[in-house]
């Protein structure tokens, strides 16, 4: 709601309203929300689009936690939508304590870095959709907008299970971050959102090193020589960028380590990769093997 607001307040009329019903609700409070998103776009003369998705079924059949299963069922959902309206800009109202628990959760999986979300980022749908999804909130506080809402009489609905200790999430925004706060006497939260911006920066400086050290042969695969000059650390960045471009979504460092060792003529030539597939080094080169 205060996404919606301040947009049309900003001036945006050509707007589309998405409210999906993920199904883990009872039926009343469900379809009372869906009213109340169905009233609010009503009333700013703007479209609506209202979904249903059973999570459940779909957590069951694919075996996806429930957070991985509803926002699949999101961005399924907003994927319709935007073919429906041929419009793939996408805008989201995550917020700096949103982006806390994302740093959060990312760390404790083993995350290179503290990694968040993105203010911008390219997103294919199951269907094949390719979505721009936008986050024009993402350092602002979730008090701060409270705050606004109610300065300016708009009113909202509160999600009643964001305060049961179902999902990851929600233990990490009502359990952790709060002892994180009581045991530092420091604001958990502002710390994280920071620690993530240094790591986008850390990132974009990796990435020119990259270019500029052209550790690619013209076939893609990696250069073992030219890998070899460069510093460890870049060493790591290369290979890691290498196996994510590969498919491999998070490499872990046992792994790159693993990899690097494959300089080494006198160690084995290939390594296993997660989900199938090698590493493989031959004639000085790395390249992966599916």
């Amino acid at each position: 709601m205060a996404l919606l607001h301040l947009l049309v307040a900003a001036g945006f009329r050509k707007l589309v309203v998405c409210h999906l019903d993920h199904g883990l609700r009872g039926r009343a409070a469900a379809e009372e929300d869906a009213r109340f998103v169905r009233r609010v776009a009503g009333k700013l003369g703007l479209e609506c689009e209202i979904g249903r998705a059973d999570v459940a079924a779909r957590m069951a059949a694919r075996g996806e936690s429930l957070e991985t299963a509803a926002r699949n069922a999101r961005h399924a959902f907003f994927g319709e939508c935007a073919r429906k309206h041929r419009c793939r800009r996408i805008l989201l109202a995550h917020h700096a304590d949103d982006q806390a628990e994302t740093v959060l959760w990312n760390l404790l999986r083993g995350s290179h870095g503290l990694k968040g979300m993105r203010e911008e980022q390219r997103l294919v749908t199951e269907s094949g959709v390719v979505l721009e999804l936008i986050r024009p909130l993402l350092g602002i506080r979730r008090a701060e907008l409270v705050a606004w809402l109610e300065s300016q009489g708009h009113r909202w609905r509160e999600d009643a299970s964001n305060a049961e200790p179902i999902a990851v999430r929600n233990r990490l925004r009502n359990e952790a971050l709060p002892l994180l706060v009581e045991i530092s006497g420091r604001d958990a939260t502002l710390a994280l959102v920071r620690g993530a911006a240094d790591t986008e920066d850390l990132e974009a400086l990796e990435a020119w090193a990259l270019e500029r050290a052209m550790v690619l042969d013209p076939q893609g695969r990696l250069h073992l020589p030219v890998l070899r000059a460069l510093p460890v650390a870049l060493q790591r960045v290369a290979l890691r960028k290498f196996l994510q471009d590969g498919g491999i979504a998070s490499p872990e460092r046992d792994l790159i380590e693993r990899g690097l060792g494959l300089a080494d003529v006198g160690n084995p030539a290939a390594i296993n990769l997660p989900g199938g597939g090698k590493l493989r080094r031959r004639e000085g080169r790395l390249w992966i093997d599916r």
